[in-house]
């Protein structure tokens, strides 16, 4: 198993986090597919998609964008909280 880089989020990561956080088994080849797609179409609503801030606020101890909750796609989403993380948090 591969180190997860704690300076970027992952699909790994975020398929891991979808799956604690929101109870939704979804692979990283699927969010890979369906990069651009709406949460909705993985089975994610906006109250899966704010356990998944809350655990990644946890793990990094920073506050997420207060957008975060409300991105579209995994793109938007992973783009969104990678360039807020402090590099090599």
């Amino acid at each position: 198993m591969t180190e997860v880089a704690h300076d970027r989020i992952t699909v790994e990561e975020l398929s891991e986090l979808m799956r604690k956080a929101a109870g939704i088994t979804v692979s990283p080849e699927e969010i890979q597919q369906q990069y651009d797609s709406g949460f909705d179409a993985l089975g994610i609503d906006s109250l899966g998609l704010l356990g998944i801030v809350g655990e990644l606020e946890n793990r990094h101890g920073a506050p997420m964008p207060p957008d975060a909750e409300r991105c579209r796609t995994p793109r938007q989403f992973l783009d969104l909280v990678n360039s807020a993380l402090p590099a090599g948090a």
